[in-house]
């Protein structure tokens, strides 16, 4: 997949148009593509059709935007670069794991293609970032663990924190003082009215209350699930 064939523009869009829907949440609207971009909703309109023009995305006026098989491919091989490069910062060059989405953001358009092959055979081929996102392989194929659910959603029970949205450097922060990643075993005890979730943690003397914010940014599998923790 040769991705200098479209814009920088154009990669961004359609990565953030597949990540939308990657963890269960419903297809993007062209407003929620304007808040997730950071621009205006007549230029979203605008870089939408070109586009769809392009075969790159499905849109019609008042429904979602989906992507075209072709513009998949485009957005899975740009969730590769990305995640790879997250991955990369942190294990490589020491950076700590809320630092490293803008700093991808910004080297996923400039890296060749034998940059990105290079990193990943130089990590060993890694099959999550450490956030717990799955990197797509080269052939495109993404696998997602099995039984995943958002931590508000979790029944009492033993757990394993399988991913963390990387959404918010600020709940990273917070995270990684509790020591919340990946991989981490956790025992949800109950949820409050707000959705904030009580849980024991490794370690910990006592239950801690995760608010209902970063519970909804976390998501878990059943403790047997296999689970890789990552440097944070």
């Amino acid at each position: 997949m040769d991705l200098s064939e479209i814009t920088p523009v154009a990669q961004d869009y359609l990565k953030a148009i597949w990540s939308a829907t990657e963890w269960g949440d419903p297809p993007i609207t062209t407003k929620g593509l304007a808040e997730r971009m950071g621009t205006t909703a007549p230029s979203v309109t605008d870089t939408v059709k070109r586009l769809a023009a392009q075969g790159l995305v499905e849109h019609q006026p008042y429904r979602p935007v989906t992507l075209t098989a072709l513009g998949e491919q485009y957005a899975v091989a740009m969730v590769r670069r990305h995640r790879l490069l997250e991955t990369f910062l942190v294990t490589t060059l020491g950076y700590a794991w809320e630092e490293v989405h803008e700093e991808a953001e910004r080297l996923e358009h400039a890296a060749s293609e034998a940059m990105i092959e290079r990193i990943d055979a130089t990590l060993g081929h890694p099959t999550a970032d450490p956030h717990g996102d799955p990197i797509p392989t080269a052939d495109g194929d993404v696998r997602h663990p099995p039984g995943t659910t958002r931590l508000t959603e979790a029944a009492p029970g033993e757990y394993r924190s399988i991913r963390v949205s990387d959404a918010d450097p600020g709940l990273l922060t917070r995270l990684r003082a509790q020591d919340i990643a990946p991989g981490t075993a956790l025992t949800v005890t109950g949820h409050d009215d707000d959705g904030a979730t009580t849980a024991l943690l490794p370690g910990a003397p006592r239950p801690v209350v995760i608010p209902a914010q970063d519970s909804r940014a976390i998501w878990v599998a059943p403790h047997h699930t296999l689970a890789t923790g990552r440097s944070m």
